[in-house]
């Protein structure tokens, strides 16, 4: 076995680019950033990148993608120029082998760019995005663990997603309604904390059938989705044991902060 300090594996929160505003939330990035071990570059799958086969985003520094709409313009005023990883791109290549796309016009979306401006404010660390080419969790489980030998390279692999996610279910407005919760909204978030740290894979796999209120926690998956690429880099192809961590917990507007450090 490789005897190289493994870098942590994270999965995050990243919610809506207003979350941004939050200095709870921005705070607990910046200080869970400084608590990691300093990453030589940055691996992101997002939510908000679904493509097959499996895309690699751009290579070289290029525009944000600003992939939302009808938020004041401060929002899409962002930059975030931090540099490419074409290293990196060939090292992830190498380990997915076949046929593996890349974009290399497509910068970083909102599901990376919003949490990397809190964590690594100065754009200094190399960051390369990833796509989901499937929301079917075994798929995602297994791509995570070809991609497990760059925790051993000082990449830190990062799943960008919201553990409960019903934005139809959300009255966005008045200050007084972030703090609000919802039984499905905590149900789900109970359960998931529960579930990682335990390292049930299998129930995590089968959240859909497993868990309480997935439904309407998760009318669609894709916002839990990337945890299933960080539990299989966690994991390994040989199923190295980790330790699951919560490091930032509460609610938004009724949707779970829940984020876990995987190590």
């Amino acid at each position: 076995m490789n005897t190289h300090k493994r870098m942590p594996v994270v999965y995050l929160g990243h919610g809506a680019p207003p979350l941004a505003d939050d200095e709870l939330w921005t705070s607990q990035l910046a200080d869970w950033s400084a608590d990691l071990p300093r990453p030589k570059a940055i691996l992101v799958v997002s939510a908000h990148w679904e493509a097959a086969p499996v895309t690699l985003g751009a290579t070289r520094t290029v525009p944000l993608t600003y992939d939302f709409w009808g938020f004041p313009q401060r929002y899409f005023d962002v930059q975030y120029a931090a540099p490419g990883a074409p290293q990196l791109a060939a090292e992830v290549l190498r380990l997915l082998g076949g046929h593996v796309a890349q974009e290399e016009e497509r910068g970083l979306d909102h599901g990376a760019y919003v949490p990397l401006v809190e964590m690594y404010p100065d754009a200094d660390v190399p960051v390369l995005q990833l796509s989901m080419p499937t929301l079917a969790p075994a798929e995602l489980f297994e791509l995570g663990r070809k991609l497990a030998p760059l925790r051993y390279q000082d990449v830190l692999v990062m799943g960008s997603g919201f553990v409960t996610h019903n934005l139809g279910l959300i009255q966005f407005g008045s200050g007084a309604n972030k703090g609000q919760r919802h039984t499905w909204s905590t149900e789900f978030d109970h359960w998931a904390t529960e579930t990682v740290q335990s390292g049930d894979v299998d129930a995590l796999l089968d959240f859909m059938h497993k868990a309480p209120a997935a439904q309407l926690a998760h009318p669609r998956t894709e916002h839990f989705a990337p945890i299933f690429v960080s539990m299989g880099a966690a994991y390994g192809a040989v199923g190295e044991a980790f330790r699951a961590e919560s490091v930032i917990d509460g609610y938004w507007y009724g949707l779970a902060k829940r984020s876990f450090q995987l190590a």
